[in-house]
């Protein structure tokens, strides 16, 4: 039986149902507070959900019991942040901590985390948190993968970021120049759901990228070329994103300049090596813009 945290996210959800068509069994983990259309969505699927709270230790034993692999993909950011509840603290560092040793005494015999790219390498929360879990989970004696994607698409390229592409406005950071190698979630997915039986997964760490880096210069020029008309960049200085990383007080905001200041700075990520051992096809900038496009 394979345990997915997260399963109500973008990626958790994708995981899930990869698993159930190869007719794996599947159990979630599910907040009472989680969105009904969601787990109605899960049990249709076939998934086993269970009540329970990556921050509530004392129920992870009945969750995890019967478990041989746990894929995670949770974290407080971005959608779900609430300061002092919900957030990097008590989600991305202290609730994976304690999930993994849970894990460890439970028996699991193989644990795939969620983190991000080698090259999101500014200290901000989410980074120190996210690091830090890595090398719990490589030090806990169990069989570990640990994914590193790096931008999504989903979100780095929509109007989350200021990347409004269908209405013609986007927001870019830094010199615009740096590769970016952004990788669609529902690809994460399948690299997580590859890693439950590809023997090369373990005790490995996959940096994770699309097929190609492109910077943020030609990325718009793909975009314009499959909606056909002429898009509005508006810069925003290096510079500018490190004084407002600098200055935030709140650990998400930090957190999330700090990514636009990594997006500036790039995240060239070559996938050849990879792709050998975990073939599978990914999708291309190209491809995302028209499925914006279709919908």
């Amino acid at each position: 039986m394979i345990l997915v945290i997260g399963s109500t996210g973008m990626v958790g959800s994708e995981v899930c149902r990869l698993l159930k068509s190869k007719n794996i069994p599947v159990r979630a983990m599910v907040r009472s507070s989680s969105e009904a259309s969601k787990q109605n969505k899960l049990k249709d699927l076939g998934v086993q959900l269970i009540e329970g709270d990556i921050r509530d230790k004392s129920s992870f034993p009945k969750i995890l019991e019967g478990i041989t692999t746990v894929i995670t993909t949770i974290s407080a950011m971005p959608f779900s942040y609430v300061p002092g509840e919900n957030d990097i603290q008590h989600v991305d560092e202290e609730g994976m901590i304690n999930l993994i040793d849970a894990a460890k005494n439970a028996g699991v015999k193989h644990f795939i985390y969620t983190s991000f790219s080698k090259n999101f390498d500014l200290d901000f929360p989410l980074s120190i948190a996210k690091r830090k879990v890595e090398k719990h989970l490589k030090e806990s004696g169990m069989n570990y993968t640990i994914l590193r994607p790096g931008f999504f698409m989903e979100v780095w390229l929509s109007q989350a970021v200021g990347f409004d592409a269908i209405n013609g406005n986007i927001n870019l950071f830094g010199t615009r120049t740096n590769p970016i190698a952004y990788i669609s979630m529902k690809d994460v997915a399948k690299f997580a759901v590859e890693c439950v039986s590809n023997p090369d997964a373990v005790n490995s760490i996959l940096e994770l990228g699309g097929p190609e880096n492109l910077n943020q210069l030609e990325t718009v020029k793909v975009f314009e070329e499959v909606i056909g008309k002429k898009i509005n960049v508006q810069l925003i200085p290096a510079e500018a994103l490190r004084v407002q990383m600098d200055s935030a007080a709140d650990p998400m905001q930090k957190s999330f300049a700090a990514l636009m200041c990594c997006a500036a700075n790039g995240d060239f990520i070559e996938m050849e090596e990879v792709l050998r051992k975990f073939p599978l096809q990914l999708t291309s900038v190209r491809e995302f813009a028209r499925s914006m496009v279709e919908v």
